[in-house]
């Protein structure tokens, strides 16, 4: 007798974790060939976990968590690296004439079929999620293989360690391209090589937060810098002064762009890259976690003809992309968009786009007094870093021009004070200045392994401080898909100030602080610690994520 199968998105519908519109969009949005659950996947309606939830219960297949999973290393030799990445998967543990193998699509018949008659075994597919293979993949292939015969091999050629960093296929060439596609595969903003009086920390930035991810013996560090030097075109005699430059690869087809930085220090140099991974930039103001008050206000000021509108948080809080996506909503044919900026991180269809470059004196200054002469009607300039930049921003507004910019304060109010102390004439800030919006990144709980909790005494009392009540708090477990963190992902939190008549009174007859946020408060200012407590309300973060961001009054 045949098994009647439930369609997917009933199940789905059924377990509550999508609604029938949902459904409807993502059918209509559905490509050819595209299936469902991936354009599911993409909208953000499910969790990778809970798609692998679904499918074990529609298919009868079990899924399987490979964090920590025992691999048994031999079966590697049995599929080759290229076709365990091309179909998405990986060789689990053999049993008499069955080999188990996790597949992130079970039923992708022909790679069963082509991996059956290559090993000779009986395929028994379970399902894991996608990056849980390639992270598996990028471990049990490349590294801990190798790594072992890279630093046996180091240690044997250490009277010529010049000589490997050029080769292709030469162990530190294969090491370094390891740690950079092990940190794209991980999502990791940022790569840092401490060098230590013994050792060397390789250390990623993931969500925000450091965590080492291996240590390598002292005698690899020259050679491990002098190919990085090689890589982004910097001078590998040089050791006594910082130097900055870049590297462009493509990573499973898509172009990665990384800044790189190296600073002397007493054990070396430090180096630090950091991962601009171009697919992934945010163009919609939708997907910037604007809450709705902010994002009405927010569109409104970017619609405006004329004013300054400033993005203010310290580095690495997401000003760029809160930047890119305003831009994006403005580029039409109507309007002549330049921008000037330090580097140039992602590149806009039909927006001029400018790099700073002060050896030959093209500063911010320089390239804004050209754009002035080239007839734009918004201009956007990378950072507000000193008074001529501030100024000429200033003067640009006052001419009619939209202009954005970024600056690093810590909060709105703040960036009021550091504009005056810049040295431009408070009338002129008052006159100028629109919106400021001052931004946080705070990691997400992790969809799939978050549960409810009480709130704790100290969390009520927060809450309380700044009026609002609390009756559960969503925390996550721990999970291999969040590599035990209980976090995935990150959002914004932002404070939006609009300057209203009270507010430019107040900078025009140099009124305090206090006084300026009293002005705020009446414009009913939703402030950054109240957005994030907002956000933990909703279950999306936690009360010590908003906590480490923002300070409570």
């Amino acid at each position: 007798m045949k098994v009647q199968r439930k369609r997917l998105g009933d199940l789905l519908i059924e377990s509550g974790l999508i609604t029938s519109e949902q459904l409807e969009m993502a059918l209509q949005e559905k490509g050819e060939g595209q299936k469902l659950g991936d354009v599911l996947l993409q909208r953000g309606y499910i969790t990778e976990q809970q798609l692998i939830e679904a499918l074990e219960f529609q298919l009868g297949i079990p899924h399987v968590s490979l964090f920590r999973y025992p691999f048994d290393q031999k079966l590697m030799n049995l599929v080759p690296k290229e076709e365990a990445k091309r179909n998405l998967l990986i060789p689990l543990k053999k049993e008499g004439d069955k080999l188990f193998v996790a597949m992130a699509d079970p039923m992708d018949f022909y790679a069963i079929d082509d991996l059956r008659l290559s090993t000779g075994f009986h395929i028994e597919p379970v399902i894991a999620s996608k990056d849980d293979i390639l992270r598996a993949i990028g471990k049990y292939y490349d590294l801990d293989d190798s790594m072992e015969e890279m630093l046996n091999e180091m240690l044997a050629n250490e009277d010529a360690p010049d000589d490997q960093t050029g080769e292709e296929d030469s162990p530190v060439v294969q090491l370094v391209n390891q740690i950079l596609q092990l940190a794209i595969q991980q999502r990791a903003s940022d790569i840092h090589l401490d060098p230590q009086e013994t050792k060397l920390i390789v250390r990623y930035r993931i969500d925000g937060i450091l965590r080492t991810e291996r240590v390598l013996p002292k005698h690899m560090q020259s050679v491990l810098t002098a190919r990085i030097k090689i890589m982004a075109n910097l001078d590998i005699t040089e050791h006594r002064v910082p130097q900055d430059g870049r590297i462009k690869i493509d990573f499973d087809f898509h172009p990665v762009d990384i800044r790189v930085s190296t600073l002397p220090t007493i054990y070396g140099e430090k180096i630090v890259l950091r991962i601009l991974d171009l697919t992934s930039a945010v163009n919609d103001i939708h997907n910037l976690g604007f809450n709705k008050l902010n994002l009405k206000r927010f569109s409104k000021l970017i619609e405006r003809p004329n004013g300054i509108i400033l993005i203010t948080g310290p580095t690495g809080s997401g000003k760029s992309s809160t930047l890119y996506a305003a831009l994006n909503q403005l580029n039409n044919e109507k309007v002549n968009i330049i921008t000037v900026e330090d580097p140039v991180e992602y590149q806009l269809e039909g927006v001029n786009q400018i790099q700073v470059n002060p050896a030959i004196g093209m500063t911010f200054g320089q390239g804004l007094r050209a754009i002035l002469r080239q007839d734009p009607n918004i201009i956007m300039i990378g950072e507000i870093r000193d008074k001529e930049t501030a100024e000429i921003a200033v003067r640009a507004s006052l001419t009619g021009h939209l202009v954005l910019s970024t600056l690093h304060t810590n909060d709105a109010l703040g960036t009021i004070t550091r504009l005056i102390d810049m040295g431009v004439e408070p009338f002129l800030v008052a006159s100028s200045l629109s919106g400021i919006v001052s931004q946080r990144l705070v990691r997400k709980v992790c969809r799939d392994c978050a549960e409810e909790q009480p709130p704790s005494q100290r969390e009520i009392e927060i809450f309380a401080n700044r009026g609002m009540k609390i009756d559960k708090i969503v925390r996550g477990r721990g999970c291999g898909n969040c590599n035990m963190t209980g976090y995935k992902g990150r959002i914004a939190i932002q404070e939006l100030l609009t300057i209203d008549e009270n507010i430019r009174r107040g900078i025009m007859n140099a009124e305090p602080g206090s006084k300026l946020k009293e002005y705020a408060i009446l414009n009913k200012t939703i402030f950054l610690i109240d957005d994030g407590l907002l956000k933990v309300k909703q279950g999306l973060t936690t009360t010590e994520e908003i906590l480490r961001v923002a300070l409570p009054e």
